[in-house]
């Protein structure tokens, strides 16, 4: 099962990578890129300029972003990018940046249609995400799209790996040091197991209020854990200043020889740094406008705007911090580990003592932001799929996930969520595609709208 998951994941991400790098370069150039001109406006809609009071929607622009983030920045930027740099090399972190770039116009398309095209659920409740934009845009005859989008999205958003990541990093430096768990195979399953059932009920405590509260405590959480880790980071990159510029050079140069990857596979890593991206910032995959359809607004394009921050905030702020930690301290080829155990290393050899249990601190609040908004999309789609009865039974689902995860081998759900969270990006672009001459006409109005007032 693990080598099948691991060639088809391998074959579907070769071929997504002209979908998502296409889409998001017709997105730009199909826009213009006019809305890359508005990001000035985007920023002081999230600092509370024109609030809408009596607009439909659960919960602000902030919120709606920080509900966002809690989903990509956690540990995409801490795991992710680690076991991007060391399966394709540094060169893997630029095709993060260039799709990250892209990104910020795929977001502006798909977030704008999921308030453009919100749909109610059965109980009248207005709902943004694909599966709506898609059966509202486009008509009943393209349900079979949206049902695609919900189906994979169901089990792509599950949080697997922040759960896995995070029992390791909590064996490796509290209870293995404490002698707990430390014996038999069986005994380290029970101390995971144990720990992922506290993750789930912890988690189970705040995603049972919904969206209002996600959104509530990620606003809260998101800002503390992007100062804390990306302070933390910079003041390491900071303590190898000499190395930052050597840094640098070897990921340009490796972007387009792949020297760094053995046998000098370019395409291995260009396919790295896109599905690392993908995964760390979730452009094209929708689940950016199930968040943001959320947002108490009635003009799409505002949204659209403010989504934009999602992929410079995580991808080329956060994920690039990481990128270069685990560049100036040289472990990213020392092959002591992958994901966010080298990343560990790293901060032990920079902070000696109080470096680990700082990322500590840091990958506790960025896996648990995670599972919160991970949480949101996979009800989400379950009730689109069953209905607002299935909504315990799949929370519950989602909450048992958890404690799998915590029990199993990362290459089996990486590769797992490689294929899941793929097949997302299908519907979601193709959808968008169809419908992006509607978003042009709308920003064209709104654009001009901005320049008159």
């Amino acid at each position: 099962m693990a080598e099948f998951l691991s060639s088809f994941s391998g074959w579907l991400w070769g071929n997504l990578l002209y979908l998502l790098l296409g889409g998001g370069f017709f997105f730009a150039v199909f826009s213009r890129f006019s809305p890359f001109r508005y990001l000035g406006h985007g920023l002081a809609l999230l600092l509370g300029k024109n609030v809408e009071k009596e607009a439909p929607g659960e919960v602000s622009h902030f919120q709606a972003l920080c509900s966002a983030l809690s989903g990509t920045v956690g540990m995409g930027n801490v795991a992710g990018v680690a076991v991007a740099i060391t399966q394709g090399g540094p060169g893997a972190l630029f095709w993060m940046w260039i799709c990250a770039l892209l990104g910020m116009a795929t977001k502006f398309y798909t977030c704008s249609l999921a308030v453009m095209y919100r749909g109610k659920d059965e109980n009248g409740v207005e709902q943004g995400g694909p599966m709506y934009f898609i059966r509202e845009g486009l008509g009943e005859k393209w349900k079979p799209l949206a049902i695609l989008f919900a189906g994979c999205g169901m089990f792509g958003c599950l949080p697997l790996l922040q759960s896995n990541q995070l029992t390791q990093i909590m064996n490796t430096m509290f209870f293995e040091p404490q002698g707990w768990f430390v014996g038999s195979e069986d005994t380290r399953q029970m101390g995971n197991a144990l720990f992922g059932l506290f993750l789930a009920v912890v988690v189970g405590l705040v995603v049972i209020g919904g969206i209002k509260r996600i959104g509530s405590v990620a606003a809260r959480l998101v800002p503390g854990m992007v100062f804390l880790y990306g302070g933390t980071s910079l003041f390491i990159i900071l303590l190898h200043a000499d190395r930052i510029f050597p840094s640098l050079s070897l990921i340009f140069s490796d972007a387009f020889t792949g020297q760094a990857v053995a046998g000098g596979a370019l395409g291995m890593v260009i396919v790295t740094g896109v599905r690392r991206a993908a995964f760390s910032n979730e452009a094209g995959m929708g689940t950016e406008a199930m968040a943001h359809g959320a947002a108490r607004t009635r003009e799409p394009i505002r949204e659209g705007v403010v989504a934009m921050w999602g992929p410079v905030i995580d991808t080329l702020l956060m994920c690039t911090l990481t990128g270069l930690v685990l560049m100036v301290t040289d472990v990213w080829d020392s092959g002591i580990g992958d994901g966010v155990l080298l990343t560990t290393q790293a901060f032990q050899l920079a902070l000696p003592g109080v470096g680990p249990y700082l990322l500590l601190a840091g990958v506790l609040c960025l896996s648990f932001s995670s599972m919160l908004g991970f949480s949101y999309y996979v009800v989400k789609c379950g009730c689109f799929l069953f209905g607002q009865k299935a909504r315990l039974p799949v929370l519950g689902f989602y909450l048992l996930t958890i404690v799998v995860s915590a029990m199993v081998k990362m290459e089996v759900i990486i590769n797992f969520l490689d294929i899941a969270f793929g097949l997302m990006a299908i519907p979601t672009i193709l959808s968008s595609m169809l419908l992006a001459p509607r978003v042009n006409e709308a920003a064209r109005r709104y654009f001009a709208g901005l320049k008159t007032a």
